[in-house]
């Protein structure tokens, strides 16, 4: 049995309804969800606050969980000999945020590139988690449950880092719907829009191989 690591990730939104996505330095990168890994004394919405500020420097207010969302490499072949062993599964709290004020309070962590997307016009190079969390926040669902599955990197390669919250791989065959939460009702598009960034993944995209 593979080892479980846990992650928090968030789609986080400004005033105007853009989403805050990350990627970091170097070619090739894909866009994620700023978050990152628990720590063992503290819970999911308060390491998500606390991620969030510490890679991009927002201060945020989560509104609500879009989901968790389990990243893990089906059937991974056991380690070559010398090697670390099968990369772990990840789950990834995913939230909805918005930013307290109209600018940050401290810079991005270093590496780390962020730009503001308007939810019809997001980067097409997202992570495995990114794109899920940010689909589902877009449609405005809550307490979804989703398993995506991974591709170990090539080997003699590096994973990509960068990829998901706690390491991110290419996705092979993308997400597998386990259950879907029922949307909120009645939520603005633009709200719905903040939701996803302040839910989603940086968390959800790193999964298996950056931290």
């Amino acid at each position: 049995m593979r080892a479980l690591r846990w992650a928090v990730a968030a789609v986080v939104v400004d005033q105007a309804g853009r989403v805050l996505l990350c990627r970091q330095a170097g070619a090739g990168r894909r866009w994620a969800l700023p978050g990152g890994r628990l720590r063992h004394d503290e819970s999911p919405a308060e390491a998500a606050v606390r991620e969030i500020r510490a890679e991009t420097g927002w201060e945020v207010d989560l509104l609500d969980l879009v989901g968790l969302y389990r990243l893990g490499v089906p059937d991974a072949p056991p380690p070559p000999a010398g090697r670390c062993g099968v990369l772990p599964d990840v789950l990834v709290h995913v939230f909805r945020a918005r930013v307290r004020a109209d600018a940050p309070v401290t810079g991005p962590a270093v590496g780390c590139h962020l730009d503001w997307h308007p939810p019809d016009a997001l980067p097409a190079a997202q992570t495995p988690t990114t794109r899920a969390a940010l689909a589902d926040a877009l449609a405005g669902r809550s307490g979804v449950l989703r398993a995506a599955a991974a591709r170990l990197p090539a080997a003699g390669t590096a994973p990509m880092a960068g990829a998901e919250p706690v390491g991110g791989t290419e996705p092979a065959g993308g997400t597998e719907a386990l259950g879907t939460g029922t949307p909120p009702g009645q939520r603005a598009a633009g709200e719905r829009a903040g939701g996803e960034q302040a839910a989603g993944e940086r968390a959800a995209e790193r999964g298996i191989s950056r931290r």
